[in-house]
């Protein structure tokens, strides 16, 4: 017969295999995953003089910014769902405000879920996936519950004060128009900064254990919100509207302008456009004192040097550029690029990144990173080589795509699609048929000089190259998949 063990070696045994297990648990990375709505490269660490954004300037410093870092598709749902599940538009087909990516992938694992086969601890707190409508602050929206294990949606003045909003244009809703306050009170008071009191709660109670936490903040969406302090940092005789070459439109072809900005400014006066500029940067630099709190939270909880911090918005943001195109929508360089930021604990490289990135590159990155398996399909490819050496070699190109719908200047639905290299961005529309343009982003940055209106010998070389690179990864072609025109 086998000796019987003694009580004492069972609990050393248990010990053993307990302290074994917490070692493990301990060695899973954190991640803090860090969403912000409609915000443009409009930071300290993007080149922004105006900005006053100093706590994501300092991720951005501490980590690694990647300065053209491209959407797949500039409008909320299609773009979180396409982050999320990391696949493509065309792959998931979505392109609209109303299709649920489980429509089309009803098994597909998402980001968050990765995590939780890994047994990490998910969470939600705001806007990670988006709001359908009507788009209530407070409420689950058009959410995946697989993905998480808890969410929480807070609600704060905001909310409440909707009918004190200065709305510049009545005849929308406040969440589709140039509209803005000036709030009494504290940030701390406003949905966004209830996002990152409840998010620091879940840090502290799940400190002890692996988690994935996904902070998704509502501004700079309009309505632009934010406590009147954040407006007096942007006083309106500092701030100007983008300039534009007089004629600036007359190379640009009618689809690539949104079926909701048709016209220039919305037809608004300078005053009153620089106080909507005023309050978006204003609403920039309260969820900057936000994303500041969930910083310092990681360090007063001794959290963030085991914690993989990835901050991005869903897409890029106009401000009055091209003559006044406002908010997204749009295949422009200001609409197709977005902020992306990646922190590791000891990453060998810091600072900024010129490599050309996709969004669908962060759910690779991401259980790249934190050693979680992926599925084998993602459309995109683990950063890592880039944040331990952001001058790594790359061969990056970025593929952006916005759906119109068929209007009173277009006779029918039309497909846009974009590639970025790192010196070129061509543009087609419906195959060409409405629109064709290449932008030489060494000599022309801001997409002033459409080259293939009257293209010369090396420009023509340029459009079939790219051409061809393009339909590899977006067909252009009209989806089969429901559409609601009326969402796009």
């Amino acid at each position: 017969m086998k000796p019987v063990r003694s009580a004492s070696v069972i609990l050393v045994t248990v010990a053993v295999l307990l302290s074994l297990f917490s070692s493990a648990q301990a060695a899973k990375p954190n991640v803090l995953f860090i969403a912000v709505d409609d915000l443009a490269c409009t930071l300290g660490c993007y080149g922004d003089v105006v900005a006053r954004t100093p706590n994501i300037d300092r991720l951005a410093a501490a980590g690694t910014c990647f300065r053209r870092a491209y959407n797949q598709l500039p409008l909320c749902n299609p773009t979180r769902a396409s982050v999320m599940t990391g696949l493509r538009p065309d792959q998931i087909k979505v392109y609209d405000l109303d299709r649920h990516f489980r429509d089309e992938v009803p098994d597909v694992v998402t980001l968050s879920q990765a995590f939780q086969k890994a047994g990490y601890f998910t969470a939600r707190v705001g806007k990670i996936y988006h709001y359908n409508v009507p788009a209530s602050i407070g409420t689950d929206g058009f959410d995946d519950p697989p993905s998480w294990d808890r969410t929480v949606n807070p609600k704060g003045r905001d909310k409440d004060e909707e009918a004190l909003i200065f709305n510049a244009e009545p005849h929308r809703k406040i969440s589709a128009s140039l509209s803005w306050l000036a709030a009494e009170g504290t940030a701390l008071q406003q949905t966004d900064g209830m996002i990152a009191t409840e998010a620091i709660k879940i840090m502290r109670e799940k400190k002890d254990q692996p988690f994935f936490l996904g902070v998704g903040f509502f501004r700079p969406h309009t309505p632009y919100v934010a406590p009147k302090e954040f407006f007096d940092l942007y006083p309106l005789d500092s701030l100007r509207l983008p300039y534009a070459p007089e004629n600036d439109r007359d190379d640009i072809p009618t689809a690539a302008f949104a079926h909701n900005c048709p016209v220039p400014n919305y037809g608004l006066d300078e005053s009153t456009l620089l106080k909507a500029t005023q309050a978006y940067y204003a609403c920039v630099s309260m969820v900057d004192a936000q994303v500041g709190r969930l910083l310092s939270a990681l360090d007063e909880l001794g959290l963030a040097e085991n914690t993989i911090v990835v901050f991005w918005s869903d897409h890029g943001y106009h401000l009055g550029e091209h003559d006044g195109i406002w908010q997204k929508r749009t295949l422009f360089e200001q609409a197709a690029r977005a902020p992306l930021i990646v922190y590791v604990p000891g990453q060998k490289g810091q600072g900024a990144c010129d490599r050309i990135v996709e969004f669908v590159d962060i759910y690779p990155t991401v259980t790249d990173l934190a050693g979680v398996e992926a599925p084998d399909h993602l459309a995109g490819r683990s950063l890592r080589p880039l944040i331990d050496d952001p001058h790594a070699p790359w061969n990056g190109q970025a593929i952006t795509q916005v759906l119109r719908p068929a209007d009173d200047r277009l006779p029918e639905m039309v497909m846009g699609c974009s590639i970025r290299t790192d010196r070129y961005r061509y543009t087609e529309w419906g195959d060409g048929k409405y629109g064709v343009e290449l932008y030489d982003h060494h000599a022309d940055p801001n997409e002033f000089n459409n080259l293939a209106q009257e293209p010369d010998e090396q420009a023509q070389k340029v459009l079939a190259a790219l051409q061809s690179q393009l339909r590899k990864k977006a067909s252009g072609k009209t989806p089969t998949a429901p559409v609601n025109p009326a969402r796009l």
